[in-house]
């Protein structure tokens, strides 16, 4: 843990019998030192007259050196972070009730200091939609020079063009063709000739079809916000970075005809502490900055009355329209001569294509997976690889879920509903999806390297009702939480914030994070949050 650095505006110590408490002043308290959090840490700290404290509830290290073998490697690892202390071990239900694991990062870095490293940008459409929801600075145009700016990609390293980034932050990386293990080029051929289109770039505009998968893992390394942005950044004497760190509520200022967020209180290490900030920050996720939200009295009037919580701001969105996609495997046992390395690149390829009968483009995704494991398929594929898998995930799903208080107690975790297929065209997509898949094992190039299909069976395939069953059972998520307190004009009802992060009807409270996307992208989350941290960095820098 950082000590507190000499700059602070104000600070008081108070004893009492059990408890310290620390009051303290800075420019902006950014709580949670995720994906969006370290970046406007690092943004916001590069003009040295600004005093930034940076938050995060879990542990800090120092370099890439330091990191543990869970935190620091992606496909490399032999540690689970299903079990990790950096990992919030969340739970959800979904349709059937079944009850679903959804890791997220308790580290700084967040959770791009714990994902699978797939470093996918959403498609023009869905930024454009958001611009045309009401949030006119958010379109694909707009956020172009974003997406270049966090990223350094080594394929386009040479010649970036308009569409790459050659100095970023963040290294992407691509497996070029000739080093695709036996079950990827497999895939590929299977769906080349069942007649999708080749991708060379699925991070370009317009793109659609199967090919390489960009990664933020340099030689298996996962390259993290806490790597990319706070290695730049740590040693500023304007930034303080606190690790270990609980917050218990945002404290407000009822004084004034606008309710303004005037600091928050915090717990480390059995003290409690109350810490003040000119604008807070909220970067907790798309899970956490709703809980905090709601445990500081923002959110359903209704609800928060359940649980004996003053209600200062009724704001019916906050934990409402809950998106991620939902994913599930069809997994192959690989023929004996076929070598799966558990510590080998495993992801290398994916597709992405259109439901038959679709109005949605690019509404599905397929992560190809050259190892997969029998004890859990989309996680720890280091234990005991049988096969190769086909990850089926839908993008914009039309059913969603919510997110809701469990107790008033911070240290409860939330209720997550995730409502997932529930809409029937959710499951038509789907299942006509996971049809796709196995017709691909026909193919002379699957032939030859699978065995069999040990998990779903074909008496899993004879009718739609049966397929919908084995769904049910066997449907997860891609670990994209998103939405749980989108942006948006003032007009809509369900909107939490602003298209600059402010919330609706409070002063000195912003927020930054998955939470306020107002639709899930068709793509993995994290680049996408990422470029939400920079462009609100740019928005505050700019007087939003």
């Amino acid at each position: 843990m950082r000590e507190m650095q000499p700059q602070l505006l104000q600070v008081m110590l108070e004893s009492a019998d059990t408890t310290r408490r620390i009051f303290m002043k800075y420019d902006y308290v950014i709580v949670g030192a995720g994906s969006a959090g370290a970046i406007l840490a690092t943004r916001l700290s590069e003009n040295p007259d600004i005093n930034v404290l940076l938050l995060e509830a879990g542990p800090d290290y120092n370099g890439i050196e330091d990191l543990p073998e869970e935190v620091k490697y992606g496909y490399k690892s032999t540690t689970s972070i299903w079990d990790s202390q950096h990992n919030w071990q969340y739970k959800a239900t979904s349709t059937t009730g079944n009850t679903i694991d959804v890791p997220r990062g308790k580290v700084t870095g967040g959770s791009s200091a714990i994902n699978g490293t797939i470093f996918l940008r959403g498609i023009e459409e869905d930024y454009d939609d958001w611009a045309e929801a009401g949030n006119d600075q958010w379109g694909f145009q707009d956020l172009m020079p974003y997406f270049n700016k966090i990223e350094t990609d080594k394929t386009y390293e040479d010649n970036p063009g308009d569409f790459h980034g050659s100095s970023g932050p963040i290294i992407c990386v691509r497996y070029p063709e000739d080093t695709w293990l036996p079950g990827s080029r497999a895939f590929t051929d299977a769906a080349l000739d069942a007649g999708f289109p080749f991708c060379e770039d699925a991070n370009a505009p317009d793109t659609t079809g199967v090919g390489p998968l960009p990664l933020n893992s340099p030689d298996g390394i996962r390259w993290s916000t806490a790597i990319g942005y706070l290695g730049l950044s740590r040693h500023r004497l304007n930034l303080t970075i606190r690790a270990n760190v609980l917050i218990k509520r945002v404290v407000f200022d009822l004084t004034a005809d606008t309710p303004r967020a005037s600091g928050v209180i915090a717990v480390s290490d059995g003290e409690e502490f109350t810490v003040e900030g000119d604008e807070i920050i909220l970067t907790a996720g798309a899970i956490g900055t709703p809980q905090l939200l709601m445990l500081s009295g923002i959110g359903p009037q209704a609800h928060l009355k359940e649980f004996g919580i003053d209600c200062i701001k009724d704001v019916p969105g906050v934990g409402q329209n809950l998106a991620d996609h939902p994913l599930t495997q069809v997994t192959w046992k690989t023929k004996p001569h076929i070598e799966l390395d558990p510590v080998g690149p495993r992801l290398q390829v994916l597709l992405r294509y259109t439901a038959e009968g679709s109005d949605i483009d690019n509404d599905m995704i397929v992560y190809m997976q050259h190892a997969a494991s029998r004890a859990r398929e989309l996680g720890d594929s280091f234990i005991d690889p049988i096969g190769i898998s086909a990850g089926l995930g839908l993008n914009l799903a039309l059913s969603k879920g919510e997110l809701k208080l469990g107790s008033a107690d911070y240290r409860d975790p939330p209720v997550l509903n995730y409502n997932m297929l529930d809409d029937q065209e959710d499951m038509r997509r789907y299942r006509d999806g996971i049809r796709m898949l196995v017709s691909l094992e026909n193919h002379p190039s699957m032939k030859e390297i699978i065995e069999n299909r040990p998990y779903l069976l074909d008496s899993d395939l004879e009718s739609d009702e049966a397929l919908e069953s084995w769904i049910r059972k066997n449907v997860g998520t891609g670990h994209h939480i998103s939405c749980t307190a989108k942006m948006g004009p003032v007009t809509d009802p369900m909107a939490v914030t602003d298209q600059y992060g402010k919330v609706h009807g409070l002063a000195g409270l912003r927020l930054a994070d998955a939470s306020v996307m107002p639709e899930c992208v068709r793509a993995n989350i994290n680049v996408t949050v990422m470029v939400i941290g920079e462009r609100i960095a740019d928005f505050i820098k700019q007087g939003h």
